[in-house]
């Protein structure tokens, strides 16, 4: 089976300066668990590598074989179709007449059965089939991101987001959309939030792992914005600009007018990026690579998000901005500070 290799884990928490604060806790994961491969989905498609055999079982299982798991006008609607052009995706199978989700999961079923699948394919949940570590990936997301992020992500499922914050931890992508609220565009925004952004978050982490003597910079991919505007008691803190944010969320300051661009996003996390190297080059293919991630994942998308400045004592100062997609909830923070 062909495997499509990851990069390594990383769901922290927001940390700032030299540690967490008081008002801050960390979700970050074990530094060795981070360094594990994993088999995670990297473009925004409805079929993991690892269940490619999906496809191969409906293009190229014969009608017997179909009809052991399908009703025989089912498989007549797929070998029709079929032989006009392969299938290939969840949604081209589902667009054949009397396909639907009940219909996908005898075909995975059938898949697995024939070997075209193995255990390193999960299986199709709301029109996704996920490998088995987009599955897990998924469900620590759920289970570790602010409630604010979570509504970032599901900006259209208000109350899926709720649900999904009263009712975890979750112990399967099954049960996550399963939930009230959850249908197939939400649970695809979860899938991607937590499987997208792999070779970003393996810059970020490189990033964070540079030596801060007296000051340094500090990024994150998952962070809860509104707790770091509000829920801070700190020694100073200013507002240099929000965009996109109501004046009433922001102590009443008046929003710029406009949103930030991916231009915006990209020259903030390069000059943080220029700023780090002065401690030390990056892995050149870890940085390449995670800018690439970031254009692709910015590219044409506009961002809400603030500029600020904050210190926790009269020894130490930050300056501090975050961006967030306001579809599908990417963001990233990024923070410059000094400590005497």
């Amino acid at each position: 089976m062909r495997r499509y290799v990851g990069s390594a884990f990383l769901a922290a928490g927001l940390l700032v300066g030299c540690g967490p604060s008081e008002t801050e806790t960390s979700t970050q994961q074990p530094q060795e668990e981070q360094q594990q491969q994993g088999l995670f989905t990297a473009t925004d498609v409805d079929v993991a590598t690892e269940c490619q055999g999906i496809l191969g079982f409906v293009n190229q299982a014969s009608f017997n074989t179909l009809d052991a798991y399908l009703p025989s006008n089912v498989v007549h609607n797929l070998v029709n179709r079929r032989a006009v052009s392969p299938f290939v995706s969840l949604a081209d199978i589902s667009s054949v007449p009397l396909v639907g989700p009940a219909r996908l999961q005898q075909i995975e079923q059938g898949a697995r059965d024939q070997d075209y699948i193995d255990v390193e394919c999960y299986g199709i949940a709301d029109g996704l089939a996920l490998s088995h570590d987009d599955a897990a990936a998924l469900v620590s997301l759920v289970n570790s991101v602010s409630s604010t992020e979570l509504h970032d992500i599901l900006p259209y499922a208000w109350n899926g987001a709720l649900n999904l914050r009263n009712q975890r931890p979750f112990t399967s992508a099954d049960a996550i959309a399963n939930t009230t609220g959850i249908a197939e565009v939400s649970f695809r925004n979860l899938r991607n939030a937590a499987t997208l952004s792999r070779p970003f978050e393996a810059l970020i982490a490189a990033v964070n792992n540079q030596p801060v003597p007296h000051g340094g910079v500090f990024m994150a991919r998952h962070f809860d914005w509104w707790t770091n505007l509000h829920g801070g008691q700190f020694y100073n803190f200013q507002i240099d600009a929000c965009f996109g944010i109501e004046p009433e969320r922001v102590f009443g300051e008046q929003p710029r007018p406009y949103l930030a661009d991916a231009a915006e996003v990209r020259a903030e996390v390069e000059a943080t990026i220029a700023a780090s190297e002065r401690r030390g080059a990056l892995d050149p293919a870890v940085k390449a690579a995670g800018l690439a991630n970031l254009y692709t994942l910015t590219e044409g998308r506009s961002f809400f998000g603030c500029y600020y400045g904050y210190s926790r004592d009269p020894w130490s100062g930050h300056s501090a901005a975050f961006f967030v997609d306001t579809v599908s909830g990417f963001s990233v923070y990024t923070d410059s500070y000094w400590v005497e």
